[in-house]
């Protein structure tokens, strides 16, 4: 079942479970995202590698 079915209830388990999911999934999203920016701005020029 999917939150989007016409069965579906909306009781307090479900919210926190799919709030969980979706955070996580948040988190995940940005984190890949931040990483081809960064490396795109590499690959151009834009941002210089740094090591410490």
């Amino acid at each position: 079942m999917t939150p989007f079915s016409f069965e579906w209830q909306w009781n307090i388990e479900y919210m926190i479970f799919f709030g969980l999911l979706y955070i996580a999934l948040g988190i995940i999203g940005i984190g890949i995202i931040v990483t081809v920016i960064r490396t795109g701005l590499q690959a151009l020029g834009f941002m210089r590698e740094r090591h410490f």
